[in-house]
C-alpha cells in the first residue's frame, strides 16, 4: 500500500528558465475586486560583466561599478513574479522601522522595533499615484504569520524571515538588533518576505496574508481563530516518524541530503566573508596613515609640498570609503542569510513528507495485523505464544456466538483500516505531487538568484579594486607634478 513515486535528481543544478511565471495564480483568488495594498516586483536586469580595461584605462573606473538601479536590485531578491493576481493589483513595501517603548506580556517595560508597512493599488485612473494605507507590524507579527504559513501549507517551502540577531558578523559591525543599520537591513528582508509570499501562486492567495498587510487590529484574532496551533506537529513526532518510516522516498531525502550540504557550503561562505571584511578593513584603515605622513611631510616641504598634501588626500578618501564598501557588502551577505534559513524550510517539508509517510505505513500495519487476526479467528490457528492463546489455554474455546460476533467486529474494522489506508495513502500521494511542483519552482529561484548574487558580489569586487587603481593613479600624477 505504499506509495510509488519516480526517481529524479535532486541535486539536478541548472534547470529550464521559468517557463509561465506561475500564470494566474492558479485561481483568480477570491480578493475583493478594490483592494487597497500590491507587491512591488522587483526583477533583477541582466548583468553584463565591463569589457577587460587596457593599460593606458587601468586608472579609469568603468561601467563595472553598481549602479544605483543595480544596487537597489542587490538589496531586494529577484524572483518576485508580476504572474501572481495579487501582484498585478497590489503594491506593498515597507516603508520605514521606528523604535518604540512599551510593557510586554508581564507587564515589563521594553524597547521594540515596529515596521510600517505600505500597501497602494497597483494601477489608479488617471495615472495618479493613490495614498497607500499603512499599518505597523512588529517583528513577533511576522513570525506568527510565517508560523501560519508552515502549518497551513506544509508541502510549500515557506519564505524565510530575516534573521533575528545578526550572525556571522565582522567585528566593526554591531550585533544589537536595535542598531540603526541592522534594522535597516532586517527592513529590506521584511519586504522581500512580503514580495515573496505575494509572488507565490498559492501563498498569494491565503485571506489571513491578506488580512496581515489590510487589518492592524483584527489580524491577530483571525489567525487564532483558524486553529492552526492545534494542527502542529510536534517536534517530537516528527523525529519518530524519521528513524522510524521504513519506506522512505529517495528524492526526498535526497534533497534533504542536499539542504544539509548547502546550509553548511554557505555558512562556510558567510564566515569566510565575515574574516575577509576584518582583514579588508584594516588594509583600508591603514591607508590612512599615508594619508597623515604625506601631510606632516608636506609641512617640511616648499616644492613637492602641495604634491604630497594631495596625495595624502587622496589616501584618506580611499581609507574612508571601506564603511560604505562593507555596508554594501552586507546585503550581499543578507542575501546567503536567505538562503541559509532556506534550508531549514526545506528541511521542514521533508519532515512533513516523512511524518506523513510514517503514518501511512502505520495504518497499512495495523491493517495487516487485523487481517491475520480475523484468518486466525476464521480457521481456528491460534499462535501458542500470543496472549489469544495463552487465554484459549486458560479459558477455553470461544462460543460459536462470540466468535461470529467478534468477526464481524474485526470484518467492520478491517473496511475501515481499508478507508484509512486508502485515505493516506491518497494524502502521500498528494502531498508528494504539491511538494514537488513547489520545489522545482523553488529550485529555479535558488539557482538564479544565488548566481545573480555572486555575478553582483563580483562586480563590486571589481569596482572596489578598481577604485583602488584610481586613487593610486590619481598620487602617482600628484608625485608627478612635484
Amino acid at each position: 500500500m505504499i506509495i510509488e513515486t519516480k526517481s529524479a535528481d535532486p541535486n539536478q543544478t541548472i534547470f529550464s528558465a521559468l517557463s509561465c511565471a506561475c500564470a494566474e495564480n492558479r485561481q483568480q483568488s477570491t480578493l475583493p475586486a478594490q483592494l487597497t495594498a500590491a507587491a512591488a516586483a522587483v526583477l533583477w536586469q541582466p548583468i553584463t560583466m565591463a569589457d577587460s580595461v587596457s593599460s593606458e584605462e587601468v586608472a579609469v573606473i568603468s561601467n563595472t561599478d553598481i549602479t544605483s538601479t543595480e544596487s537597489e536590485n542587490n538589496i531586494i531578491n529577484t524572483m518576485v513574479e508580476r504572474g501572481t493576481a495579487l501582484l498585478r493589483k497590489l503594491e506593498i513595501n515597507v516603508a520605514e522601522a521606528e523604535k518604540r517603548t512599551g510593557k510586554n506580556t508581564v507587564n515589563m517595560q521594553e524597547t521594540y522595533t515596529v515596521y510600517l508597512i505600505e500597501i497602494r493599488p497597483a494601477e489608479t485612473e488617471g495615472g495618479t499615484p493613490a495614498a497607500p494605507d499603512t499599518l505597523w507590524r512588529r517583528y513577533s507579527e511576522f513570525e506568527l504569520l510565517r508560523t501560519y504559513l508552515l502549518v497551513t501549507y506544509p508541502y510549500i517551502i515557506i519564505p524565510p524571515l530575516p534573521e533575528k540577531r545578526a550572525e556571522f558578523v565582522w567585528h566593526k559591525l554591531s550585533a544589537d538588533n536595535l542598531d540603526p543599520d541592522f534594522v535597516e537591513r532586517r527592513r529590506v528582508g521584511l519586504e522581500n518576505f512580503l514580495l515573496r509570499v505575494a509572488s507565490h501562486p498559492v501563498l498569494s492567495n491565503d485571506k489571513i496574508f491578506f488580512l496581515f498587510l489590510t487589518e492592524e487590529k483584527g489580524w491577530r484574532d483571525a489567525v487564532l481563530e483558524t486553529g492552526f496551533q492545534d494542527k502542529a506537529d510536534s517536534r517530537l513526532k516528527s523525529l519518530s516518524a524519521m528513524f522510524r518510516v521504513k519506506n522512505p522516498d529517495k528524492r526526498f531525502t535526497a534533497l534533504k541530503q542536499y539542504s544539509d550540504e548547502l546550509n553548511t557550503v554557505i555558512s562556510q561562505l558567510l564566515r569566510i566573508r565575515a574574516r575577509v571584511a576584518d582583514r579588508l578593513y584594516g588594509v583600508y584603515k591603514v591607508h590612512g596613515n599615508y594619508g597623515r605622513v604625506f601631510s606632516e611631510w608636506s609641512a617640511i616641504e616648499k616644492e613637492m609640498g602641495d604634491g604630497l598634501q594631495s596625495a595624502g588626500h587622496h589616501m584618506d578618501t580611499y581609507a574612508a570609503s571601506i564603511d560604505d564598501i562593507l555596508e554594501e557588502e552586507e546585503h550581499f551577505a543578507d542575501q546567503l542569510k536567505e538562503y541559509l534559513f532556506y534550508t531549514d524550510a526545506v528541511r521542514s517539508v521533508c519532515r512533513k513528507h516523512e511524518l506523513i509517510q510514517y503514518e501511512l505505513e502505520m495504518a497499512a500495519q495495523d491493517l495487516v495485523q487485523k487481517k491475520q487476526q480475523k484468518e486466525e479467528l476464521a480457521t481456528g490457528t491460534v499462535r501458542i505464544f500470543s496472549l489469544k492463546g495463552m487465554t484459549s489455554k486458560l479459558f477455553g474455546q470461544e462460543s460459536p456466538e462470540q466468535k461470529e460476533s467478534r468477526l464481524a467486529a474485526l470484518e467492520q474494522s478491517i473496511q475501515e483500516g481499508e478507508e484509512t489506508v486508502k485515505e493516506k495513502n491518497t494524502e502521500c500521494q498528494e502531498f508528494v505531487r504539491a511538494a514537488w511542483d513547489d520545489i522545482e519552482r523553488f529550485k529555479e529561484q535558488k539557482d538564479k538568484d544565488l548566481r545573480e548574487a555572486l555575478i553582483s558580489y563580483a562586480i563590486m569586487q571589481i569596482s572596489m579594486c578598481k577604485k583602488g587603481i584610481q586613487v593610486w593613479s590619481n598620487a602617482k600624477e600628484c608625485f608627478s607634478k612635484m
